[in-house]
């Protein structure tokens, strides 16, 4: 490797090999959305001149692969692309990413020659090489039901789009999935969130090779934040839901808590409405609803929060008070805890008109 010597002559490291570029591979399948591919691609196959002089070592190099490489692929959006790589090379490469796989929703209608997941043999087989030979495996929405398939999940924790989070859950059940999270790290295998989450976790592996550095400059370019807080929580959609008309006092009693959400709640208040005793509610409360009556009380007030956060008026204080939360300090504990974000920062991404 030659380096320009502020004196003058190049100066030569002698007996020294220059470090092998770290190859990606994604996957490419037909029928799949574009866009997670495009972010795999955006972020580890473009050229980066502005890390000139940031790099202490090369950039990727990346392959998109497919079943059958040379095969037009369609695509949702009326195009079609070509892999000029198979499965034998994304076996081989050092980092695998598979951007969200189709899947049967009912366990059917998975495209012909799959199994009702909807994930290739061929895939399958080339992803337990890839691991075996310690290459790293990264998932993006709903490509964790391809890691799952492939067993590189059992016993982990793990993530995926939420709308599919409860079927991941139901398929693999030796998977620990969490649904809250943007993406899990679980050193050789990651798994990301819905299909934006892919872009913060192809950004955490920028910063886990090359440094924070690198990684916000990659960002700065991407146009986009090099951390975002909070989990995909945050994203599902949280309206309060209605009760269902059932002639029981618990029903009664959590319709009525919904009428009185900024008034003092207690487990006390509750039974009276529903006409029990304390202990009586409390077990035909958690029985019915497998949690806690007060644990429900503040999952509502948070879910009735966030319409007023989505507005300019009012203070993060006033919208506190006005779900019934007894201070904001209180408010924002538990709506971290639910949301896995902070009140001020769920306003400044959804709010309408706020700064």
């Amino acid at each position: 490797m030659a380096r320009q010597s502020h004196s003058g002559p190049v100066a030569v490291a002698i007996g020294r090999r220059p470090e092998p570029v770290h190859d990606v591979a994604v996957y490419a399948f037909a029928g799949m959305t574009p866009f997670e591919l495009g972010v795999v691609v955006e972020v580890f196959g473009l050229a980066r001149p502005e890390l000139t002089g940031l790099l202490a070592a090369p950039w990727y190099g990346l392959k998109v692969c497919a079943d059958r490489p040379g095969t037009e692929l369609d695509a949702v959006g009326g195009f079609s692309l070509t892999a000029r790589h198979g499965l034998d090379e994304l076996a081989a490469a050092d980092t695998v990413v598979i951007p969200g796989v189709p899947i049967a929703l009912g366990g059917a209608g998975a495209p012909p020659g799959r199994p009702a997941g909807g994930v290739s043999p061929g895939l399958v087989a080339a992803l337990r090489t890839a691991h075996e030979r310690g290459a790293r495996i990264v998932s993006i929405c709903s490509g964790a039901f391809a890691l799952a398939a492939a067993g590189l999940l059992d016993g982990h924790e793990a993530t995926t789009h939420w709308r599919y989070a409860e079927l991941l859950q139901q398929r693999y059940p030796s998977v620990r999935v969490n649904p809250d999270v943007l993406y899990v790290d679980n050193g050789s295998v990651l798994t990301s969130a819905g299909s934006a989450a892919g872009i913060d976790l192809c950004l955490h592996l920028v910063r886990r090779d090359h440094g924070a550095k690198v990684a916000n400059s990659v960002a700065r370019r991407f146009v986009v934040p090099p951390h975002r807080d909070g989990g995909q929580a945050q994203f599902i959609e949280a309206a309060i839901r209605p009760v269902e008309e059932e002639d029981d006092g618990v029903a009664r009693s959590m319709q009525w808590a919904l009428d009185h959400l900024s008034s003092p709640l207690t487990v006390s208040v509750l039974a009276r409405a529903a006409r029990m005793s304390d202990r009586s509610y409390l077990r035909h409360f958690t029985a019915r609803n497998g949690t806690s009556p007060m644990r429900w009380v503040v999952t509502q007030r948070i879910a009735a929060s966030l319409p007023l956060l989505e507005s300019p008026d009012g203070s993060v204080e006033e919208i506190a008070v006005a779900v019934g939360f007894e201070s904001a300090a209180t408010f924002r504990h538990h709506f971290g805890r639910v949301m896995r974000t902070s009140p001020t920062a769920y306003r400044r991404s959804f709010g309408r008109g706020v700064a």
